[in-house]
């Protein structure tokens, strides 16, 4: 994105990607439909950056989640916004859009290089691409968190950048492990579906699905950054799962019928599916409930020992102080080197936040550089005027 709005104003833009192919992880969300943005109003949507808004603000108002659309259909993809509201393109897909993409950067006169990995700067200030020394006249650099390294990022960058504060980087939207019985651990890779979560103050609803050492999914997403922070604070911290939360407690309780039938059978009858009731078994055989069924059905206490590694979350959290970075998302410290997308300390749970805060910093950053070198030019042309 940083290389189209460079390219567009004028600039030769080089991409260099030190993996075969780029946008690997660009691809590996098309598998799940590319959640491009959220169409919800841009106040709501600014909300989900938390502690983060007030540095993204300008960057995604410059570039909002219509802005990014207008993009998307302007390369073919034909987007459209699905009954959550997250907005995707009309082939549920990655590919035909960075097909049409990377058509669109070539035309542009952008080189791609692959297999070229940034390896920090010489001595004197220039870029060391696979041992190659490059002087550029800006730099913007993507590299991303370190969140399913083998797509690319791999979270190295922090120490090419001395000096530099950065705040840890951080699993985000993750899930986390479980103890499992051995019978429970069967019921892997099954949904829980229609439920609500609960931890602190916030309860959400959504779906979540079991692994054979925990749990993950949409609504656990939503609440791991709370999760992730008091499992570090405090140890491990109890999640409640509403199964049924269509459902009242005396409703509900008509539906389990009498305590002559066996449990299975009873839960079988309130409408709860396999998962969901091997989850119920599970509480009951570790004491909880025992006394009210229907209680027990409207919050199963999970245990969560401890987040999915970072190499398993779909983002990072952490990044890049926000106090290393002028307005244009240029460092302070490095003159002419930008930054954007997940290297800034931001996070945001999934449905279309990611990508619209990469999409919205990248073209930031982009504008950013071209005001430098606009800027720089217009110093040597008074320079060389002066003489």
């Amino acid at each position: 994105m940083a290389a189209e709005v460079l390219a567009q104003a004028g600039a030769a833009v080089t991409v260099f990607d030190h993996l075969p192919s780029p946008a690997r992880k660009l691809l590996m969300a098309g598998r799940g439909g590319l959640n491009l943005t959220h169409s919800e109003p841009l106040e709501a949507l600014l909300s989900r950056y938390g502690s983060a808004r007030r540095a993204l603000e300008p960057a995604i108002r410059a570039f909002p989640p219509e802005g990014l659309r207008a993009w998307a259909d302007a390369l073919g993809a034909g987007t459209f916004v699905g009954s959550s509201g997250r907005v995707f393109p009309r082939a549920l897909k990655a590919s035909p859009l960075l097909r049409a993409w990377l058509a669109r950067l070539a035309s542009l006169g952008v080189q791609l290089r692959p297999r070229a990995r940034w390896q920090g700067f010489a001595p004197d200030g220039a870029l060391l691409v696979n041992g190659e020394a490059l002087r550029p006249a800006a730099t913007i650099l993507a590299l991303g968190g370190a969140s399913w390294p083998r797509l690319g990022s791999d979270g190295a960058w922090p120490a090419l950048l001395p000096g530099c504060q950065v705040a840890p980087l951080r699993p985000a939207n993750m899930g986390f492990s479980v103890s499992w019985s051995a019978q429970m651990a069967a019921h892997a890779g099954l949904p829980l579906k229609r439920i609500a979560a609960s931890f602190g103050n916030t309860t959400l609803r959504g779906e979540a699905m079991l692994t054979a050492t925990g749990i993950e999914g949409g609504v656990i997403y939503a609440l791991s950054a709370a999760l992730r922070d008091a499992i570090a604070a405090d140890g491990a911290q109890t999640l409640w799962l509403d199964l049924r939360p269509d459902l009242d407690a005396t409703a509900l309780a008509q539906k389990l019928g009498a305590s002559a039938a066996s449990v299975s059978t009873r839960l079988r009858k309130a409408g709860l599916a396999p998962p969901a009731v091997a989850l119920v078994q599970e509480a009951l055989h570790a004491g909880a409930g025992r006394g009210d069924l229907a209680a027990l059905v409207k919050a199963v206490p999970v245990t969560l020992q401890a987040p999915q590694s970072l190499a398993r979350a779909i983002s990072t959290a952490g990044g890049l102080a926000w106090t290393e970075l002028d307005a244009g998302f240029m460092l302070r410290r490095y003159p002419g080197v930008f930054a954007c997308g997940e290297m800034l300390d931001w996070e945001a749970p999934t449905g279309g936040y990611l990508l619209q805060a990469c999409f919205a910093t990248a073209a930031t950053a982009a504008q950013g550089a071209l005001a430098y070198l606009a800027a720089r030019t217009a110093y040597t042309t008074e320079s060389t005027h002066a003489e």
